[in-house]
């Protein structure tokens, strides 16, 4: 599977930088910390894990950050899937979006529907680009408990987020 491509930046595939990648040109090797910035409506749950989870797993060579169209407060159940995988998020706040205003980003991520209508154009972000996730918040689905919506969400999170930044890395 080819992950989408960073605007001026080489593709990375699954593990490995193509032969043309350059230690100078490649976003994943730079010396520089990338920013990157994670939306959604309320920031509460998708955001704020995929913030910690890359703050975690490759805050060597990211910072992450997330914002919302709306800011409320952190999804107890968001705190708790997180700790089940070594990662405390419950230091973090929900932050609108209008924090971030004028800060460079070198890449926005909107994981919501939602937020990608309420905040289609960036003007200090390099690159965005969108990836949604369900809602587990608001998804509720017959036999399975509410805890467990939230694990399926931050599975496919941190897989989105170890396939799209892994840049070289395997595991």
């Amino acid at each position: 599977m080819q992950w989408p491509v960073l605007k001026d930046t080489p593709v990375v595939y699954r593990g490995k930088c193509p032969e043309k990648c350059t230690e100078r040109t490649c976003m994943f090797k730079q010396e520089k910390k990338r920013n990157v910035l994670f939306i959604c409506t309320h920031n509460s749950a998708r955001s704020q894990m995929a913030e910690g989870y890359l703050r975690a797993r490759f805050g060597d060579r990211f910072d992450a950050f997330s914002a919302g169209t709306t800011a409320t407060s952190v999804h107890p159940l968001a705190i708790a899937v997180m700790k089940e995988i070594g990662i405390d998020i419950s230091g973090q706040r929900s932050k609108q979006i209008t924090e971030f205003a004028g800060r460079e980003m070198d890449l926005v991520v909107t994981v919501c529907d939602s937020a990608r209508s309420a905040c289609s154009f960036f003007p200090w972000a390099k690159e965005t680009l969108h990836v949604p996730f369900p809602d587990p918040v608001d998804k509720e689905v017959e036999g399975e408990s509410r805890i467990d919506v939230f694990r399926k969400v931050r599975d496919e999170i941190v897989g989105w987020i170890d396939g799209y930044f892994a840049g070289g890395e395997t595991g």
